[in-house]
Parts: structure tokens; sequence; C-alpha cells
């Protein structure tokens, strides 16, 4: 059983900066992409940052030259460095994981973790 563990939230007043942490426990056979998503009150839940096993990385536009995505793949293991946070940044922030979860697993799966509180003040 795969479980992703958040940690490094918090809060912080504007232009202040952050760094989330997610730890993998548990075995799995291939990890396809990590990455963060974020879900503020009131709203869906999106993609902040990914990155994938070759080292590609994508950003929401709204964190692009603020927040930057990291990962030790030894460990499974990502990273999200928040640097001048705003107010709009506050949301739950989820570490998310794809992959397979043995050689004989067809189908990819997502995990997620359980989140943890980012919360901005003016």
């Amino acid at each position: 059983q795969v479980q992703l563990v958040e940690s490094g939230g918090g809060l912080v007043q504007a232009g202040g900066s952050l760094r989330l942490s997610c730890t993998t426990s548990g075995s799995i056979f291939h990890t396809v992409a990590m990455g963060w998503y974020r879900q503020g009150s009131g709203n869906e839940r999106e993609l902040v940052a990914s990155i994938n096993g070759g080292g590609g990385i994508t950003y929401a536009d709204s964190v692009k030259g603020r927040f930057f995505i990291s990962r030790n793949n030894a460990k499974d293991t990502v990273y999200l460095q928040m640097n001048t946070l705003k107010p709009e940044d506050t949301a739950v922030y989820y570490c998310w994981l794809a992959g397979y979860a043995s050689s004989s697993t067809f189908s990819r799966t997502d995990y997620w973790g359980r989140g943890t509180q980012v919360t901005v003040s003016s």
C-alpha cells in the first residue's frame, strides 16, 4: 500500500516562503510522475506543479517563476519550494504520485496524500 505524507505547510505572510515535502512509503513498481495539487476554499483541485521520471516539469501559470518543484527519484520524495507567496496561494496542498503498483499492473494508479494547509496572510 503506497502512502504519501506531506509536511511543511503553515501560516506565512505575503511575500514569504515555504517548502513542502512529500515522502512515500510502501512499494511501487514504477513511478510515472509526482507533483502537487491544491484546492482553495470553494475551488476545484488544480495542478500546481508536476515532474516526471525524465525530469520534465509542468507548472501552473499562476505559480511560474515563484514555485519550484524537485524530486529525489531514489526515495520517491518530492518537494515544492514556494517563494513570494500571495494570499491567493492559500489552499490545501496535496501530494500526488502516478504509477504502476506492480509489474503485472496494466492500469496507472493515482495516489494522494491527505494534504497540508498553506495560509498566506496579507
